[in-house]
């Protein structure tokens, strides 16, 4: 009988938000698949645990992928792990369950902190709507590409970012976006958080000297809307075009006008004006 990969939850500093269920799964598994086994190795022996472990990460996650798959058939249950938080988002742990959808291998998970959840909790920013970005490149090309995507994006975005990346990340923000309200949080759930409540105009300016330390998430607002009251129609493009004819304006530069200030397609107002 096959069985179970349990994605469990790790503490993302302070090592008593670890649940006592997370504590039991750790106890009662076969083996544990961690990122780093010397971190993990810590957290075991603050709660007095000893379990035979393996190293799974980025780059043996495809050869010991299958071997983790292979004893979890053979009946075996293990328990996936990361550093710091939940596994499987923004990790290679992703690839692992991939993997047992594959192969029919049931995963069970035992929720835990969330450094993306925590920092948006405590940011201020808008909370309803959200979308996570994880880190952005450090190959300038494909982290403008990156940024530019989400020019428009409404909803409030979510970064991850290392220390020694953060000052041109914080510049670049400014550069993409503008003037925007930013939330810099660090060092989450140990002795040095900070929520530092800002934008990104003031933080290019002040935060990209380096001297922040720690490992942080970045909240950043979204494009603001504009208000629902005031949605332009096709009809409001029409009465405008009509009163610039009314002042004197050429039905085609009036269509064009018309065009710029509503976002509609100039042939459209000016069938329409005709």
């Amino acid at each position: 009988m096959s069985g179970i990969l349990y994605v469990t939850g790790t503490p993302i500093g302070n090592l008593n938000d670890l649940s006592p269920r997370a504590v039991q799964t750790l106890e009662k598994v076969d083996f544990i698949a961690a990122e780093d086994t010397r971190v993990t190795l810590k957290l075991l022996n603050h709660f007095g645990i000893k379990k035979p472990m393996v190293s799974y990460y980025e780059h043996n996650k495809r050869e010991r992928g299958e071997i983790i798959c292979s004893r979890i058939e053979q009946g075996e249950s293990c328990a996936i792990v990361t550093d710091a938080g939940m596994p499987c988002i923004s990790d290679p742990g992703e690839d692992l369950i991939k993997l047992c959808e594959e192969r029919g291998i049931k995963t069970v998970v035992i929720p835990g902190p969330s450094a993306v959840i925590s920092a948006l909790a405590i940011s201020g920013l808008e909370t309803g709507r959200f979308t996570f970005e994880g880190f952005l490149s450090v190959n300038k090309k494909s982290r403008n590409e990156h940024l530019q995507s989400l020019k428009n994006e409404h909803r409030t975005m979510i970064f991850y970012e290392a220390p020694h990346k953060l000052p041109s990340t914080l510049k670049d923000l400014y550069s993409a976006f503008g003037m925007r309200k930013l939330s810099i949080v660090r060092e989450l759930t140990k002795i040095h958080e900070e929520v530092i409540r800002t934008d990104t105009k003031y933080a290019a300016e002040n935060y990209a000297d380096g001297s922040l330390k720690g490992e942080f998430v970045l909240i950043l607002e979204g494009k603001p809307k504009q208000d629902d009251t005031e949605e332009i129609t096709l009809e409001n493009a029409i009465n405008i075009a009509k009163k610039l004819v009314e002042n004197g304006e050429k039905p085609t530069n009036a269509a064009k006008q018309a065009a710029s200030m509503t976002g509609f397609r100039k042939n459209e107002i000016y069938k329409e004006l005709l």
